[in-house]
């Protein structure tokens, strides 16, 4: 679930959901599984984390390499945009109440979200 922080109210979309439905219905629904799988994995049990650094620079032998592949047709900047919503995607999903905003790390802005778990 993923919480609103100025409202402290549940987010229930996503933005650019018609450009990310477009990407994910070139994937198949075991290769979306996967990577929600994936995302899900590595959020159980934590507390805060940044879209763009859970999957790592490289996605070689990863469940997100045919989201780059396949769904954005080998388009890096196509690609990122698309895991930083599966990412918010999942966040939506999840059971528990997570908070997201944009931060900087030594006084440079971060180029992705920051989720962490509320209490």
């Amino acid at each position: 679930m993923l919480i609103n922080l100025d409202t402290g109210k549940e987010i229930t979309r996503m933005p650019y959901a018609a450009g990310f439905r477009t990407v994910m219905k070139r994937l198949t629904p075991a290769q979306i599984v996967a990577m929600k799988d994936a995302l899900n994995t590595m959020i159980d049990g934590d507390e805060i984390h940044t879209a763009g650094w859970m999957p790592g620079s490289d996605w070689t032998g990863t469940p997100f390499m045919p989201l780059y592949t396949v769904g954005a047709r080998g388009d890096y900047t196509v690609a990122a945009k698309m895991f930083g919503l599966l990412v918010w995607q999942v966040f939506m999903e999840h059971p528990e109440r997570w908070g997201s905003g944009r931060y900087q790390k030594d006084g440079r802005d971060i180029g992705s979200r920051t989720y962490f778990r509320l209490r």
